[in-house]
């Protein structure tokens, strides 16, 4: 009767700490902790100015080289341009980011999440807070791509 209640016990126990694990990764993966204010670093924003931001996000990645160096922070419409206004806060980490880099959306994978990405450029002026990325590519939204190609096909 004792072991069956120890062993009642541990199995207890550890469904317990298989639960709290689960919820630590559900958290860090979410990025939940900067949400509710706990930033791990501080951050600068930029911005950056794009004809078509696809299907980007809030709180997508932005990175350089493969590395994560922000997160997209506020997307707007410029309503004298009618573009897409993209505030990006900068891991402040990163803080060397030559200002004439270049910032591209991206796609993961065939189908995958929106992302920027930053080319750095050769600039000896780096970005800082309130500056804006002048160099910037569009998305390449995956509807346009076979629209034209439709077309092309058909004109044969």
């Amino acid at each position: 009767m004792q072991a069956s209640k120890k062993m009642e016990f541990f199995v207890g126990l550890m469904v317990l700490m298989a639960l709290l694990a689960g919820l630590f990764m559900a958290v860090k993966v979410s990025n939940f902790g900067r949400l509710a204010g706990m930033q791990d670093s501080a951050s600068y924003p930029i911005t950056a100015v794009f004809s078509d931001i696809g299907g980007l996000k809030p709180r997508a990645k932005v990175t350089m080289g493969g590395v994560v160096v922000g997160r997209v922070n506020r997307i707007q419409l410029d309503t004298t341009t009618f573009k897409a206004v993209v505030t990006i806060d900068m891991d402040s980490r990163f803080n060397q980011i030559p200002s004439d880099s270049s910032a591209s959306i991206l796609t993961a994978g065939l189908l995958g999440d929106q992302y920027i990405g930053i080319e750095p450029g050769s600039d000896d002026s780096v970005l800082s807070a309130g500056n804006r990325i002048e160099h910037t590519q569009p998305a390449m939204v995956l509807e346009k791509l076979i629209g034209q190609f439709l077309v092309k096909l058909s004109e044969k």
